[in-house]
């Protein structure tokens, strides 16, 4: 499960609750080829750590077959992009780290050992080291084996192969300029997910459950200002740009933010990166692909 997009495939297609999403990228991965977008029946699905998250298989497998099958021409490997629900994403700071990958890997596992309501042994876990300063900063990426396998299991009898796989957060962020610093906020069916990205690292995460309602900008005003004045404190320098995905009504976040600073709310899928080839899919829901694809 890399962080990392590096030799990924043309396809990428993103499960969630209630949508599944696939699309292709052109050659050279400038822009969408091709994007579509089915719906799941409401309980098909259900993201989480803790619990089988697609007990249905026999009915989901056509749905994402169908998905894959009107963009992936003749291509097979595809970038699978899983629930934010179903990873914990963690930030951890190391005075020291080993080179070599596999002692690395063990010290990563021994520290986030406590911090999981799972057994970390049996878990799927990616880190990216960011930056060269000390302390060594890492984000992890976790999820427990048997929940990726039912995800990658199910593009396997779709008749696909799951090259790479990234939750539905860290895709998105490649949408988003982290050279200066910058929220993102995604929302998808059961959680809210903030982030803040500055200096190319991602430097705040959050995972909220939303028990699958609308979020409404205002409903979101408390929660980003916590993470904001958080974020100032920590790093002493303030967020002037809120990219969004998935909120309803925006404008209400913008007017509460507009109220004591210049923070910016923009959408974080412009009309630009989804492209013609978007056709009826909403901005909202190809987050995940169009981050994965042409970022």
């Amino acid at each position: 499960m890399p962080l990392s997009h590096i030799s990924r495939p043309r396809i990428a297609c993103e499960i969630s609750a209630d949508r599944i999403v696939a699309a292709r990228a052109a050659e050279g991965g400038r822009n969408l080829e091709a994007a579509v977008a089915a719906a799941l029946p409401p309980g098909l699905l259900t993201p989480g750590l803790l619990q089988a998250n697609i007990p249905e298989r026999a009915k989901a497998v056509p749905v994402l077959r169908d998905a894959l099958a009107a963009v992936a021409a003749r291509s097979r490997d595809i970038c699978l992009i899983i629930p934010d629900a179903t990873t914990r994403v963690m930030l951890l700071d190391f005075e020291t780290l080993p080179e070599k990958h596999q002692d690395a890997d063990a010290v990563v596992r021994f520290r986030l050992k406590k911090s999981l309501p799972f057994e970390v042994e049996h878990a799927a876990v990616s880190f990216d080291r960011q930056g060269a300063a000390t302390p060594i900063r890492v984000v992890a990426a976790v999820t427990p084996r048997g929940v990726l396998d039912e995800y990658e299991s199910l593009v396997r009898e779709a008749g696909y192969n799951a090259g790479s796989v990234l939750p539905s957060m860290v895709a998105a962020l490649g949408l988003a300029d982290a050279s200066h610093p910058t929220m993102i906020i995604k929302v998808e069916h059961g959680t809210t997910t903030f982030a803040i990205v500055n200096q190319d690292q991602l430097l705040l995460y959050r995972a909220l459950e939303n028990g699958g309602s609308a979020v409404t900008g205002e409903s979101l005003v408390d929660d980003v200002n916590t993470s904001l004045v958080y974020f100032e404190d920590r790093y002493g320098v303030g967020v002037d740009r809120v990219l969004v995905t998935g909120v309803e009504s925006a404008e209400a976040l913008q007017e509460a933010l507009s109220a004591t600073s210049s923070i910016r709310v923009e959408e974080l899928v412009s009309n630009t990166m989804a492209g013609a080839a978007a056709g009826n899919v909403a901005r909202a829901s190809l987050a995940g692909v169009v981050g994965a694809l042409v970022s």
